[in-house]
């Protein structure tokens, strides 16, 4: 028996996938991860080669092992549309705790794996990215955003593992880096393309005056046609839509005014100076019904009744260090 089997004196001899991966590591920060054979994870492990493959294909599936499972899993899932992409992937780090990858990456330069864990990462982000992308082509994303998407969300949650192994072991939560990653994908366009909101006015150019003069919205189209019919196109920037439960609606009204309603129908405008947008569109001739306040969301919010009839609602975002 050799010395490193010696040392390790003890070990079952019916191993498990966690001991032979034990037993991989080890060795590769012994003597490096070339040099290290699959004979040698096995006498070190204290198994047979047959037994290294009812758990493992190659040297790599040692340290991907665990993490291509979940993978898998989330490619399957992402083919089956029953979840959001971004749920699907943020499964991938759920309660995922650090393995023989996570060491590797640590520890790639001394255990000489840098290379090989480079090639193995695009892999595994070529197959997440393609995943993706196939999905949000079923969604109605032309195949070019798609693909870019893909490319980015996979992409992300590479970088995540990366984060999170060079971290060291229990330092952070894998999940709540991939969390921050995806945050940082731009969404794909669905099959809406556009948000517009159709407002009928007595005079156009009154509310031109109003929106597009006194708000700053850029007119991006205007129209006639006969008998005097006309219409202008505003942009007012991104477009959301809003989605509350009468619950919620009474809260913000509780929140945003002094006892006021919300119609069924509400415009919200992010402006950058609420308080100054206020005294802007009320020269303009909108009627305030809530002056400007903090929620506890941390915006300032005023609610106004614009041209048209339009109850609007102006926020601007405080962010996290504004004082309330």
């Amino acid at each position: 028996m050799s010395p490193a089997m010696d040392s390790r004196a003890g070990r079952p001899k019916s191993s498990s996938r966690e001991t032979i991966a034990d037993a991989a590591c080890e060795l590769f920060l012994e003597q490096g991860y070339e040099r290290t054979s699959i004979a040698d994870i096995a006498t070190r492990a204290g198994v047979s080669r047959s037994s290294f493959f009812n758990y493992f294909s190659t040297k790599a599936d040692v340290l991907w092992g665990g993490f291509d499972e979940r993978v898998a899993s989330a490619v399957e899932a992402l083919a089956a549309d029953d979840e959001p992409v971004r749920t699907v992937l943020l499964g991938i780090g759920v309660g995922l705790a650090p393995d023989s990858l996570a060491l590797a990456i640590a520890n790639a330069e001394t255990m000489g794996a840098a290379e090989e864990l480079e090639r193995d990462r695009a892999l595994r982000q070529a197959r997440i990215a393609r995943a993706v992308a196939d999905r949000v082509v079923r969604s109605g994303t032309p195949s070019l955003e798609a693909d870019v998407h893909g490319a980015a969300a996979a992409g992300a949650v590479l970088a995540a593992v990366w984060a999170w192994a060079n971290a060291g072991p229990g330092r952070t939560d894998l999940a709540t880096l991939l969390d921050r990653g995806l945050a940082a994908v731009p969404q794909p366009e669905g099959r809406v393309r556009q948000l517009r909101l159709v407002v009928a006015v007595d005079d156009v150019d009154d509310a031109l005056a109003f929106y597009r003069d006194a708000a700053g919205m850029h007119q991006s189209g205007a129209f006639q046609a006969d008998g005097g019919a006309r219409v202008a196109i505003l942009d007012a920037g991104r477009a959301t839509l809003e989605l509350a439960n009468a619950a919620q609606v009474a809260f913000i009204d509780r929140v945003e005014t002094d006892g006021g309603r919300s119609d069924p129908l509400r415009v919200g405008l992010e402006v950058d100076d609420a308080a100054a947008m206020v005294d802007r569109l009320v020269d303009a001739g909108a009627g305030v019904e809530a002056s400007a306040r903090v929620t506890p969301w941390n915006s300032l919010n005023a609610r106004l009744r614009g041209a048209g009839g339009l109850q609007i609602t102006l926020f601007q975002e405080l962010g996290p260090d504004a004082e309330a």
